[in-house]
């Protein structure tokens, strides 16, 4: 049988795809013909992407009021939280788990972003 083997993309509408491809690339330092791409890196064997469905009244997208969020993964979390506070772009919040360490950001258009770093194998 036929299986998915990953998380091809994240495809979502804005009144100005070039500004938000702009931001992108400044902000985050990620870009591409199509948008922010990422290779795939055969030597990450305990890495994952995840297409994860929330219940609709969650407020875990909060501030945002798009019906979904984009979660990025990152080497240097801290290091990342850092060059956006330079950058001006506001940090809503963190948090430590024993899997990884997050920050959230919203992106232009309000979507909001949650910026991963994997610590340890992958969460059963």
């Amino acid at each position: 049988m036929a299986k998915v083997t990953g998380l091809g993309g994240v495809f979502y509408k804005v009144a100005d795809p070039e500004a938000t491809r702009a931001w992108y690339q400044e902000t985050l330092g990620i870009g591409g013909e199509w948008g922010a791409m990422f290779p795939f890196k055969k030597d990450e064997a305990e890495g994952f992407s995840l297409l994860s469905p929330f219940k609709a009244d969650s407020d875990y997208f909060g501030p945002s009021v798009q019906p979904f969020m984009i979660n990025l993964r990152v080497d240097d979390r801290d290091a990342m939280i850092a060059e956006l506070q330079a950058k001006g772009v506001e940090i809503l919040g963190t948090q430590e788990e024993d899997y990884g360490k997050f920050a959230w950001i919203l992106d232009p258009d309000g979507v909001k972003v949650e910026l991963w770093q994997q610590l340890g194998p992958a969460p059963e």
